[in-house]
């Protein structure tokens, strides 16, 4: 669907956008993760039409990208964009039409998005009346009513409480299972986690790592693993215990083995308690594997 090659974007003499290649597979979510002022924002811009990059190519369906493209793409910026003395109906009417939808679709698709999002009564309310997280809902309606075959998310969540989040995360997966390819920045890392089929991390402009999320936290496993027993018992000192909790009348005991310590043996020792519950590898969560690509003094890879 979408392929970055080799893509630098300067400001004056500073390199923002340092050799970065993407490729984005039809009907998938890609996380496009970074800390503040990695370059995300500027190569979303790009992918946008919004600039254009000062050397390399971005190519969207095998086509060099172009404003002829505009009409397939979405970008809801995480700096929004709204006038905040038009009627909500007015405003998102605006934006399809402006997208290229004419004025009957253009006000069918309205109308069913507003009903989804439950805000069909809010649609005669200047924008300046709505909440911050109701004026959310119609950025992202304004962003996906002509159903663009490639989205960009910036923060989608922002603004919104749990239930409303809960909304627009289900609604993402829908635009995923209808096929459109989604670009999806968040410093959530649970977010990552829970929509994203691959990600790329961004740090000082160079992409640093990407790949699927599974085979991500797997290369970042650090032969750390979760024993759960039925009750608390002492480990023997040569095993170096991380942390320990009880839940529930269960407790789970992390353990990092040493190089010299075998699995079996941890297994073989938790087994003969007779409390044994079940053990496991610990893989890193995304926001430590983030940190630790961020923020090496933090956490290290092994």
């Amino acid at each position: 669907m979408l392929k970055v090659q080799h893509v630098y974007k300067y400001f004056d003499s500073v390199c923002v956008n340092d050799d970065i290649s993407l490729d984005l597979k039809s009907g998938e979510i890609f996380g496009l993760l970074g800390p503040n002022g990695a370059g995300k924002t500027t190569l979303m811009r790009m992918l946008a039409t919004v600039t254009t990059a000062d050397r390399g190519e971005i190519l969207i369906q095998n086509e060099s990208l172009s404003p002829n493209h505009i009409p397939i793409i979405g970008y809801m910026p995480e700096e929004r964009g709204l006038y905040r003395k038009m009627t909500v109906v007015d405003q998102l009417l605006y934006f399809a039409e402006l997208k290229g939808l004419n004025r009957p679709s253009a006000k069918e698709e309205v109308k069913n998005w507003m009903k989804k999002l439950d805000i069909i009564d809010w649609a005669d309310k200047k924008m300046e009346e709505l909440s911050k997280g109701m004026a959310q809902k119609i950025q992202f309606i304004s962003t996906i009513l002509h159903r663009p075959q490639f989205l960009i998310l910036d923060e989608p969540f922002s603004g919104f409480d749990p239930v409303n989040a809960d909304l627009i995360k289900d609604l993402i997966l829908d635009l995923k299972n209808e096929g459109t390819t989604i670009l999806f920045s968040t410093h959530r890392m649970e977010n990552v986690e829970e929509l994203c089929d691959r990600l790329a991390i961004i740090h000082e402009g160079k992409k640093i790592l990407d790949g699927k999320i599974y085979d991500v936290r797997r290369d970042f496993f650090d032969n750390e693993y979760d024993v759960v027993l039925s009750e608390n018992i002492k480990f023997p000192d040569h095993y170096q215990i991380s942390s320990s909790q009880e839940d529930h009348g269960k407790w789970t005991t992390r353990i990092k083995l040493a190089e010299e310590q075998s699995y079996q043996e941890l297994m073989d020792f938790s087994y003969r308690t007779g409390k044994l519950l079940g053990i496991w590898e610990y893989l890193p969560t995304m926001h430590e594997v983030f940190v630790s690509q961020v923020s090496p003094s933090k956490l290290s890879k092994s």
